[in-house]
């Protein structure tokens, strides 16, 4: 695994207190950081999938599905033998 050194600034009195409660160990600060991101992207699946029930067409069909899919492949193999 590939690792990143980082430093951060903080208010004396947050830090102290994450200090306190061993908040500013690396696996710490992995793990908070690890939880963050994971709830920002549920929360994006979230609203995408909010966006997505608001529409008002109705859902594809597994056919309709399967159509934009080989349509998306296709597109992609002639972009990738067109060197684009």
């Amino acid at each position: 695994m590939v690792t990143r050194e980082i430093t951060i600034t903080l208010p004396d009195d947050i830090a102290q207190a994450a200090e306190e409660r061993g908040l500013l160990t690396p696996e710490a600060l992995e793990q908070l950081i690890r939880a963050e991101v994971g709830g920002r992207e549920h929360q994006r699946l979230r609203a995408m999938m909010d966006d997505l029930a608001s529409l008002d067409e109705p859902p594809l069909t597994n056919e309709e599905l399967d159509a934009e899919i080989r349509a998306a492949r296709a597109e992609r193999r002639a972009k990738r033998v067109s060197g684009s």
